[in-house]
């Protein structure tokens, strides 16, 4: 993980695996950031109403494609089948975004370590209390910037299939594709291993 300050991005940067895959494909050309907006842009590839969110988007996933330093990842996003993109998409997001590392590290990751596979609400009430008291950025938030981040938060763990959907209560024992576990250890994260059900 290489953020260390807290960010609410969140709130309009969520999972994006869409986004992220479709920017995976430029960024493994080389091409530059402007050049793909440009061409994003030009041929409604977000497939988005407008084009008024398309840069930002871009922009937030050539940050986390760089934040997952490793090419073999890029390449396993865009070609991979869709489960194990959908890991390294929740990863790149863990690697750029430090309350998702967090959370996925402190609470998802502690749940499957004990065994514990029970999900309730409170545990995201308590996860943002215990922020709240530690930094003053996410103490600063309002109300509804960390209801709506604490939504994401959700709707990312249904989307990676660790939850079958936004009001399940169980966790789903994830497998950790072999791919994204080597991409892991090669950049040394191994504090994320758990996050993912992986204790080997």
């Amino acid at each position: 993980m290489n953020v260390i300050t807290y960010n609410g991005a969140l709130t309009a940067e969520q999972f994006l695996f869409y986004e992220m895959q479709i920017s995976a494909k430029f960024y493994l050309q080389n091409i530059p950031l402007e050049d793909a907006i440009s061409a994003i842009k030009a041929g409604n590839l977000f497939q988005y109403p407008t084009e008024r969110e398309v840069s930002r988007m871009a922009r937030a996933c050539y940050r986390r494609l760089d934040a997952l330093e490793n090419q073999n990842l890029v390449e396993a996003l865009v070609n991979a089948p869709l489960e194990m993109a959908k890991q390294i998409n929740l990863y790149a997001l863990m690697r750029y975004n430090r309350l998702v590392w967090d959370f996925m590290v402190q609470i998802v990751g502690e749940k499957f370590r004990i065994q514990d596979f029970s999900f309730q609400r409170k545990e995201l009430n308590i996860f943002f209390s215990r922020l709240q008291a530690q930094n003053d950025t996410v103490a600063s938030w309002s109300d509804s910037t960390i209801g709506k981040i604490k939504s994401v938060l959700v709707r990312c763990l249904v989307e990676a299939k660790f939850l079958d959907n936004s009001r399940a209560t169980t966790l789903n024992p994830v497998y950790l594709c072999e791919e994204l576990e080597q991409g892991i250890r090669e950049n040394n994260d191994l504090d994320a291993l758990p996050a993912f059900n992986c204790f080997r």
